[in-house]
């Protein structure tokens, strides 16, 4: 059974579930992005194989993909608290 956070632990329980919908949201449509770029592939190559128009979307709506990722993770997909405790530890074991 799930437990309600109290009132001084409520908005920080709130943004928590508002974050993760918004993760569960991103992962969605990292999903619909591949069946839909897939399906564009192999009607493009079915129909005009000799003009490649499938580049445009998987560009665009994949630049899209990656700016909305990057406003949803930030920074931690590459600098992220795992990355400073890795290299806290490797300067100290030097």
């Amino acid at each position: 059974m799930e437990t309600i956070p109290t009132n001084s632990e409520n908005v920080t329980y709130q943004s928590v579930v508002a974050h993760i919908k918004k993760v569960r949201e991103f992962y969605n449509c990292v999903v619909v992005y591949g069946v839909v770029i897939t399906a564009l592939a192999i009607l493009n190559y079915t129909t005009a194989p000799y003009y490649l128009w499938v580049f445009y979307p998987l560009l665009f709506w994949g630049l899209g993909l990656a700016i909305r990722g990057f406003q949803l993770f930030g920074s931690q997909l590459f600098f992220g608290k795992e990355w400073e405790k890795r290299k806290i530890e490797e300067l100290i074991n030097k």
